[in-house]
């Protein structure tokens, strides 16, 4: 039997309790959002001071951080944003194919039906989006209206959460806000989707995980074509 989904720890939806917690969440959607630049250098008394706390309080915020891959810290030079190259996100889709895919098989094993007529009703409210009606974008909220964070989530691997949730989930959407959400794939990603919770309702691993290689690799092959185009 599948754990139920209160029972493991989610890394992106930790109740925010102490001031560290509040700064993290903070400097994290500024991250990811693009207020705070790529490549931007971290000044510890100026967050000290903006946010009024100690550089002790703020350095727990930021190891934090670090370990989101959102920002690198080098000895004798300090922090900052880590930027966002071509080589990172080809290398990001390729890590993502992999391990997405594993838990996509996953969901089709442990993945409840309640869970899964939730993700059915989740693409149905997805296409009602205009956007994704004129074909120009399909674009998913952060959390629990992103598709492939539910299925990372009724994977209900714990280890496979960490690391996708908790290492990647945040990296992956600052790559994908940085770089721009319109697509010719939009309706196709769509259709994916939908082919991906079926064979995951139909409790067939293989194909679940197939489809689930098959659709990143298709997103990363459209944003080689877009970029090799932009040369």
């Amino acid at each position: 039997m599948p754990l139920e989904l209160n029972t493991l720890n989610n890394p992106t939806h930790l109740a925010a309790v102490t001031t560290a917690d509040k700064v993290y969440e903070q400097l994290l959607q500024q991250i990811v959002n693009g207020t705070i630049a790529p490549g931007s250098k971290i000044s510890e008394p100026e967050l000290s001071k903006k946010f009024e706390i100690s550089r002790s309080t703020l350095r727990e915020a930021l190891n934090r951080l670090e370990k989101c891959h959102l920002i690198e810290r080098k000895a004798n030079v300090g922090s900052r944003v880590v930027d966002c190259s071509i080589e990172g996100l080809l290398e990001l889709y390729i890590t993502r194919e992999a391990l997405e895919g594993m838990a996509c098989r996953q969901a089709a094993m442990n993945m409840t039906d309640d869970e899964i007529l939730s993700m059915k009703q989740m693409l149905k409210d997805h296409s009602n989006q205009q956007d994704l009606k004129d074909g120009i974008s399909y674009y998913q909220e952060e959390g629990d209206v992103d598709f492939h964070y539910k299925v990372i989530l009724g994977s209900h691997n714990q280890q496979l959460i960490n690391i996708i949730c908790g290492q990647l989930y945040h990296l992956i959407r600052m790559y994908r806000i940085q770089f721009g959400m319109k697509s010719s794939r939009a309706k196709r990603a769509f259709q994916e989707h939908s082919q991906i919770i079926q064979a995951i309702a139909d409790r067939d691993g293989e194909l679940a995980e197939l489809l689930m290689r098959r659709h990143i690799a298709a997103s990363r092959k459209n944003i080689e074509r877009k970029i090799t185009e932009q040369i």
